[in-house]
């Protein structure tokens, strides 16, 4: 590769929300055009990690492809030969570059993953899967494979870069002799990639109905939570039942008024403004109705364009840009396997 990597995940299935639209979608897809210039950009579908957690199978191959129809109606391009999309299932390399870092990783490295523990606690004894327990092992993988230098992470998921860093230094150390130059580059430091990327990501909607968290598909109601497929009209009306206070004046304060200020940073993204703008038009307003009304008639016409994008998409062009990339992709990880296979002695060097 001619070009440096930066490699992140297409999110494989889950319904995305709104909030997934602003924080995570467009922010990558801004991320994948102006820096592939520089870059080359390897947008992977993490499907082997799609069900780390229990899922319907029987509804995860559409799933997969009708999220990667929403990152192409939000302007991610198909057409630039250095941005690649491909599916890690349809690159054998993930699978056996896993099996061979597994069995240099320790049981407590795995054990003191706090996305782990947070998941697995939400799960009887019987679900854990041994898959959940070592999803840093095909993360690092999902890295090493493409020697992929910058990878945007969140808070998250800083344990598992750094697990990536630990694991490519102690190979290359290991089998220094063989492979001098290093067997495996080793991707920045969490330091790094946030002064790369930077580390303000912006605006996070906030769940409506209580918007002292983030807004989330695990809302069992529904009703805090606007998903990109969602009837326009349906949308709105959550937006009138969000919560709001009992102060009677519009502020932006994210500690007293959080639906108020959620409501604001919403108008603000959806008109493509500054939040201080916005705020600033509203400031001391007495009719929380009126801002509601304003929010509301923005998602029903984001929403409804939005839709009317997603149905004009064409799955030929997308599966076409998926066996391409997968072509080269495929090349790329192989070598790099090869090269784990011989320093462990699978293969001859």
């Amino acid at each position: 590769m001619s070009k440096p990597v930066i490699l992140t995940g297409l999110r494989a299935n889950n319904d995305l929300t709104i909030g997934n639209y602003f924080g995570a979608l467009l922010p990558m897809i801004d991320m994948a055009t102006t820096k592939s210039n520089e870059y080359q950009i390897n947008l992977f579908v993490p499907d082997l990690h799609s069900f780390t957690t229990p899922v319907d199978h029987r509804t995860l191959h559409e799933q997969i492809m009708h999220n990667l129809r929403l990152f192409v109606a939000s302007g991610l391009p198909l057409d630039n030969a250095d941005i690649h999309i491909y599916r890690q299932s349809y690159i054998p390399a993930h699978s056996e570059l896993t099996w061979i870092l597994d069995c240099f990783t320790g049981m407590g490295e795995m054990g003191r993953m706090t996305q782990f523990k947070d998941k697995s606690s939400k799960l009887s004894e019987d679900r854990i899967s041994v898959g959940l327990f070592n999803y840093p092992v095909l993360m690092a993988a999902d890295i090493l494979l493409y020697g992929a230098s910058y990878v945007p992470v969140g808070e998250d998921q800083t344990q598992h870069l750094e697990f990536t860093r630990d694991i490519a230094a102690r190979l290359n150390n290991q089998f220094k002799a063989e492979f001098p130059e290093g067997l495996f580059t080793v991707p920045e430091a969490v330091a790094k990639q946030h002064a790369f990327f930077g580390k303000d990501q912006g605006l996070r909607i906030k769940d409506l109905a209580d918007p002292t968290k983030k807004m989330s598909k695990s809302d069992e109601t529904g009703k805090g939570v606007i998903f990109l497929g969602d009837e326009p009209s349906a949308a709105a009306k959550k937006i009138m039942g969000a919560t709001t206070d009992s102060l009677g004046s519009v502020h932006y304060d994210k500690i007293n008024q959080p639906g108020v200020t959620n409501l604001l940073d919403m108008l603000a993204l959806l008109q493509h403004r500054g939040v201080k703008e916005v705020a600033s038009e509203w400031e001391g307003n007495e009719r929380y109705g009126d801002l509601k009304k304003a929010v509301a008639a923005e998602v029903e016409t984001f929403l409804a364009d939005f839709q009317a994008r997603l149905a004009t998409i064409s799955d030929d062009a997308i599966l076409q840009k998926l066996e391409t990339s997968e072509q080269v992709m495929n090349e790329t990880a192989r070598r790099t396997l090869l090269r784990a296979q011989q320093a462990v002695g699978l293969r001859s060097l």
